[in-house]
């Protein structure tokens, strides 16, 4: 009852669905993970495959089934709630972890990544498992990054092929301190709203453009209205696949091992299934005519982002982990 307190109607909510799921002849080792994603998408059918990598790994001991489209509740409950043990695996961005941990900082600063392939090679070597094995001390077992694609600026006046094109124009950034600043730091104008907002704004003139990854450049339409897209990548965030500790230190030796490697082994198959989203997405945009540009100089972008860095990295943990991300080949 004490716990059902705690979380309120969301893990009242939640219950009510797993019980659902318990009825419907799950498993009594089936583990419960959560998204906010819908159903199809590579997080959540990633998710799916590790449950099969694991049931044959575990001789069919362990299970997991997914609760996609945000039915066990927003990314900050869900979160609790694999704190607690209510949900058992859980697959959330970095962003709403940057003021508990401060290691999940890092993957966020703006040209930390110098391509999606940098990304990979340092969220799947020493730094990526440092940053998995600091959620510990906050009861919850890092297991994987997959992928949330790059961010770039797209824009409805002109194609953007330096950082001085750059100057003056008004950008729609996500509601962050962090890319205000790095927006700033570029020599453009910050303009924060709400994601439903943006469509109208371009078209109004309220603001110049806005800035996302391939799959929701084409989702949002926002194409139609800013054809000039740069794919200059200052964001390259992955998104985190955890597991609650109470769930975890109920496992057997054999059990947190299996987990620990069908969790990886499914980071390639979301990886094969995001880069055939971004795919279908940009053709889609070239053929209704974009403008892509595709060949910048990203010195000047990263250059400009010191005092965004100097700002943010409060630790010399931190710093150290810039430099040895800087210098990963």
């Amino acid at each position: 009852m004490n716990l059902l307190k705690k979380f309120g109607l969301a893990a009242m909510a939640s219950a009510a669905v797993i019980a659902m799921a318990t009825m419907a002849g799950a498993a009594e080792r089936t583990l419960r993970s959560s998204d906010t994603h819908p159903d199809g998408y590579p997080t959540v059918e990633a998710v799916k495959q590790m449950g099969k990598i694991l049931e044959q790994k575990t001789g069919g001991k362990l299970g997991i089934e997914v609760f996609h489209s945000a039915q066990l509740g927003q990314e900050k409950d869900t979160i609790e709630q694999t704190q607690f043990g209510v949900i058992d695996l859980n697959r959330v961005s970095l962003g709403p972890f940057n003021n508990i941990i401060e290691e999940t900082q890092i993957p966020s600063l703006p040209y930390i990544f110098r391509s999606v392939d940098h990304m990979h090679k340092v969220m799947d070597g020493p730094v990526g498992q440092e940053i998995l094995d600091a959620f510990a001390a906050h009861d919850l077992i890092g297991l994987a990054f997959y992928d949330g694609g790059s961010r770039s600026f797209y824009n409805s006046q002109k194609p953007i092929k330096s950082i001085d094109d750059l100057k003056g124009m008004k950008f729609r950034v996500m509601q962050s301190d962090m890319f205000v600043d790095m927006v700033k730091a570029l020599g453009a104008n910050a303009t924060p709203m709400p994601y439903g907002e943006v469509y109208s704004s371009i078209q109004t003139g309220v603001i110049d453009g806005a800035e996302n990854n391939w799959p929701s450049y084409d989702s949002s339409g926002h194409f139609e209205v800013a054809k000039h897209y740069t794919l200059d990548q200052h964001l390259i965030v992955p998104e985190v696949l955890v597991m609650s500790k109470k769930t975890w230190d109920g496992l057997s030796p054999d059990e947190q091992k299996a987990v620990k490697e069908a969790a990886k082994e499914s980071v390639p198959y979301m990886r094969e299934l995001w880069a055939a989203q971004e795919k279908k997405s940009e053709e889609k945009i070239r053929a209704a005519g974009a403008e892509i540009v595709t060949e910048i100089d990203k010195k000047p972008f990263i250059d400009a982002m010191k005092p965004v860095y100097d700002k943010y990295l409060k630790s010399d943990k931190l710093k150290d982990m810039v430099t040895r991300i800087q210098a990963t080949q």
